[in-house]
């Protein structure tokens, strides 16, 4: 209550930016002296889930802007000796006046009650440091950046917006291109790689493509200290760079289909809060573009690559998808239509899109002149295709299965399946178990399962427990004195914490089946609590309560045409929703609105009694639609 009188911010969102809503000037603001000499200074700007990058000039300009004087005071590291103040202890000071030597701070209150987002496991003499900080059901957006950060998957940068992928994120990206790599070869598709730069004229050249894009292309207009003749821009998607090379390949319908894939990174720079992973600046990802000589054979395209980002999601990520149409507000901009799968994230209560496979019809053809003559020696258009998947990927199978402890890795996409950590003393040291752990770790690699021997000695097996859970591996492999004796091991699976112990003769086959049940396990849990959380409603009264319930909601509707309704919604959603939460607005930056937009019409539609109503406009129903609040 306090924290909202005299800065106007809820509690973990103070930052010295909150100064500003300071009116009665009746709070100091202390700064790091050392923060001074940064390139930047980052700070939540009101609000905990985004930091806002200052170069400390300005900091500070803003801040005296708001009639404010900071106490600047050389904290120091650890280790140093006691601060000084900055700024407001004369420099005169007599070397034997220690009474202003460090600022004083007020007793602690004893009664006070204690903070109720602590992890006391992070505060207990003698433990590991690595427990997160924060709980997933308290704050879910701090919990998402702990287990990313501390898990070693990404470290951040010093421009916004863009990240860091560690060798533990980017090789799960490496295993889903492996197996994408192989099924699209299946379906005759080849890899290629075109230049990230595109021309303004080229970019340009298709009216509703890059409107839809416009606001995010990045633009290069220099090179050293002049200015390119024109500028280009850097990559948003690929049609615009890929298409009229189809033109120059393309002449006859024996040069169709056309069918390649490129693995690249994009640049869109986003204007919404970014989230490592779901909403970044650059990104990397795979787009397929494929050119066919009618319309069926480009619908069959988009359907298989659909198809395949199912799989990707259900069969590695162990994440359940929803697959369907785009509504016409939501298509690609340029395109004839959109099909997508849509994910859902379990405890934030929102949707997020997983990957879409478009159907552009010939409209990019006629752009771009990618004619051909068909056996009638006429010439044709082509119809084409266009499909991606990006390492938003990674993001989503980190919220829908991680857990207060860190990551819960899908054994499928595990950059290592099983760890095996010798339980070594002083009275058994690590001599004692390398011949018997040794052989284990062969036995395992000859079944191609991702394995490691844990063998630092400068940790000891408790450390490394909590380690290798915060990293997800699915199995942990113990070995004790005892193990050795009886010519077993302790299995510990990280998903449901079972412990079994293992004879060592078939423990590779063992621990096979068990990750395959693993992986089972953590898709059905996934599912179940997505199906829960999936409700049908046919009146617009119990649209919003059911938001507000962290649902998905299933809607008849007057059909995907009908944006204008569709616009509705999304509005009169978001009004509902900030009232019943007593909330004046939000800002039109955030990536995490209260409104509701149309997820998919999905592909399984359930009956629709004729007669019923759409759910906004109270036309004659045509289908039913998916809405959820989204990322």
């Amino acid at each position: 209550k306090v924290l909202m009188e005299k800065l106007g911010v809820k509690k973990g969102c103070v930052g010295p930016l909150a100064i500003m809503n300071n009116a009665d000037k009746d709070v100091t603001l202390v700064l790091d002296e050392g923060l001074m000499s940064k390139a930047k200074v980052h700070s939540h700007p009101l609000r905990n889930d985004a930091s806002t990058a200052l170069v400390p000039s300005d900091l500070l300009k803003f801040i005296t802007e708001c009639g404010v004087e900071p106490t600047m005071i050389a904290f120091g590291k650890k280790g140093d000796a006691a601060p000084l103040l900055a700024g407001k202890v004369p420099s005169s000071r007599p070397d034997g006046d220690k009474s202003s030597s460090k600022p004083k701070l007020p007793p602690k209150d004893k009664n006070a009650p204690k903070a109720a987002n602590q992890n006391k496991k992070q505060t207990k003499k003698g433990e590991t440091q690595l427990a997160l900080k924060w709980k997933k059901e308290e704050n879910f957006a701090m919990w998402y950046t702990d287990v990313i950060v501390l898990s070693e998957m990404i470290s951040y940068y010093d421009i916004s917006g863009c990240y860091i992928l560690r060798p533990w994120s980017y090789k799960i990206w490496e295993l889903i291109q492996d197996w994408f790599n192989i099924q699209i070869r299946k379906l005759d598709v080849e890899n290629s790689y075109f230049p990230m730069f595109v021309s303004k004229d080229r970019l340009e050249k298709e009216k509703d493509h890059v409107e839809g894009f416009a606001p995010e292309v990045a633009w290069v207009t220099k090179s050293g200290e002049g200015d390119l003749a024109a500028p280009i821009a850097v990559r948003p998607t690929s049609e615009t760079i890929m298409y009229p090379a189809f033109a120059d390949w393309i002449r006859s319908h024996r040069d169709l289909p056309l069918k390649l894939n490129q693995w690249s990174n994009v640049v869109r720079w986003e204007f919404k809060d970014p989230t490592p992973f779901l909403r970044t600046r650059e990104f990397l990802w795979q787009e397929g573009h494929t050119a066919h000589a009618s319309f069926e054979d480009a619908n069959v395209m988009v359907r298989q690559a659909l198809d395949l980002y199912r799989r990707v999601y259900e069969e590695l990520l162990a994440v359940p998808v929803v697959p369907g149409y785009k509504t016409e507000k939501e298509k690609f901009a340029g395109g004839h239509s959109t099909t997508t799968v849509e994910a859902y994230v379990p405890v934030a209560g929102r949707a997020i899109q997983g990957a879409t496979s478009h159907h552009l019809g010939q409209n990019f053809g006629k752009m771009f002149d990618i004619n051909y003559q068909d056996e009638k020696g006429e010439s044709q258009i082509v119809w084409q295709t266009s499909w991606g998947l990006t390492t938003r990927t990674i993001g989503v199978m980190v919220m829908v299965h991680g857990d207060d402890t860190g990551l819960v890795l899908p054994p499928k996409i595990a950059p290592l399946q099983a760890v095996i950590v010798p339980i070594v003393s002083k009275k058994h040291p690590l001599e004692n178990f390398s011949e018997y752990c040794g052989g284990i770790l062969k036995s395992l690699q000859d079944k191609d399962i991702r394995c490691k021997l844990d063998d630092r000695s400068i940790y000891n097996p408790g450390w490394k427990y909590a380690h290798w859970e915060q990293k997800g591996v699915p199995i942990r492999i113990e070995v004790g004195p005892r193990d050795l004796e009886n010519k077993q091991v302790r299995l510990v699976v990280r998903f449901s914490g079972e412990k079994i112990d293992v004879g060592v003769d078939d423990l590779a086959d063992t621990i096979a089946k068990k990750l395959d049940e693993v992986q089972q396990g953590m898709f059905a849990k996934a599912l179940q609590f997505r199906d829960d959380h999936l409700v049908k409603v046919t009146e617009w009264k119990d649209f919003v309560p059911n938001l507000e319930l962290h649902n998905l909601v299933l809607t008849p509707w007057c059909g995907g045409e009908h944006q204008d309704w569709e616009e509705w919604v999304k509005n009169k959603s978001r009004e509902e929703s900030l009232e019943s939460r007593g909330e004046a607005g939000e800002d039109d930056r955030t990536a995490t609105s209260v409104a509701a937009k149309t997820l998919c019409i999905p592909f399984d539609q359930p009956e629709l009694p004729e007669g019923t109503k759409c759910i906004a406009s109270g036309l004659p129903a045509t289908c039913w639609v998916m809405w959820g609040r989204s990322y």
